[in-house]
Parts: structure tokens; sequence; C-alpha cells
């Protein structure tokens, strides 16, 4: 799929899930609920902490991409350095997603034909993540400033396209989206760890139905 047709779809369905702290086993399992829910984009996250389990977080992201071919977008999350992104490119990642700005992060994504995500959260990064060839921002964490430290930053920089991210769930995603994110990343909120563990995936597909309801309001 084109760079360009992907971006719209992003701007298009506005939600992304990010499965964070999943057992690569289970991930299949979450894209599945979260696909009967409507979500059509989902961030598999690498862990920082466990470098030993980076290439089972690929075969991952591998696994996803394969199941829902065209049907379900499936990007990589925590990328903190090109080596990150050459193995999420390589499993099939279609969006690189970081939790700040490296700088040479995005150029090894926008020369590797992926969408880019970097995580900001000042005016200053969040202007020089956009001109480091960012496609979208990622303002981070979103929820610990609130809605109105958003609506400050985005008077003077409003045309860069930015996503909430951080404490964004079904009582305040409205709201962010009235206030003029183009869409949001949901983690925790979402893939909630305790249903994984017990395999209550049926929780996770009815709360992502709500809210790909609210964003499509």
């Amino acid at each position: 799929m084109e760079k360009s047709e992907l971006i719209k779809i992003v701007r298009e369905e506005k939600l992304i899930a990010i499965v964070r702290g999943v057992e690569p086993d289970k991930c299949l399992k979450v894209a599945d609920a979260l696909y009967e829910g409507g979500f059509r984009l989902v961030e598999i996250t690498f862990d920082q902490k466990n470098p030993g389990s980076w290439v089972e977080t690929g075969a991952a992201i591998a696994a996803v991409k394969k199941k829902y071919a065209g049907r379900m977008h499936v990007g990589a999350g925590t990328v903190v350095s090109t080596q990150l992104v050459d193995i999420a490119a390589d499993a099939g990642a279609e969006y690189i997603i970081s939790p700040d700005v490296n700088i040479a992060v995005i150029k090894r994504t926008v020369e590797k034909g992926l969408i880019s995500m970097p995580g900001a959260l000042t005016p200053s990064e969040i202007m020089t993540a956009y001109n480091s060839g960012a496609d979208f921002v990622k303002v981070f964490p979103a929820g610990n400033l609130g809605l109105g430290y958003l609506k400050a930053i985005m008077a003077p920089i409003g045309h860069v396209p930015m996503l909430a991210v951080g404490g964004v769930n079904e009582d305040n995603l409205r709201d962010y989206l009235e206030a003029g994110c183009c869409g949001a990343g949901i983690g925790g909120n979402l893939v909630n760890k305790k249903w994984v563990a017990e395999g209550e995936y049926d929780k996770i597909t009815e709360l992502a139905k709500r809210m790909v309801r609210i964003a499509k309001a």
C-alpha cells in the first residue's frame, strides 16, 4: 500500500490500539478482539527492558500483518533506535511510533517508506519532529497535562497533525478529537492486561466498539 493511502486511513480511522506488555503469543488474540471491535490500526510495542524479546515482537507484528493483510494495519511502538526501525520494517510494520523525538529514527523511518509517528510534548519538540519528516506527532503523555495544555499548543502550531496518547480513555476521547487531534493512541485503558491474562477478550471487543462509535461520530 502506498504511504499516502495509509496516511489517509490513519486520518479516517483515528484510533490506534497500543498493545504493550502482552506476550507475543497472545498478540494475535488481542488483534482478533480489536478487529472484531472495529479497530483497523494496532501498534505492537518493543520492550526496552528486554532486548531478548525484540525478535519475538517482530514475529508478532509479522503474524498480525499476515492474518489481516490489507484489513488491519500494524505498526511498531517504543521504537527508540534505527536498529528497531529495521527490525520492525523487516517484520512488515507499516508505521513507526516512538516515545521521543529521535531524528535518526525519524529519518530512517522515512527512508524505509514508512509512516513516522514520534512522541513529543513541548512546541519545540513537536516542531522539531515535524520538520524532520514526521507524518504525525504523538503528543505524549497528553493525559498528564490535560486538554487545556493540548489546546494551548495547538493554537500556534495546529497545522501539525497530532495524535493524543497517554491517558486517553472512553470518557475523554471525544474531547481530544473535538480539540483538534486527528486521532488518538489508546493503550492500557483498552488492552487491559487483566482482561488479557484472564482471556476476557470479549471485553476488549465491546470497549473497542464503543470507542469506534465515538471516533466515527
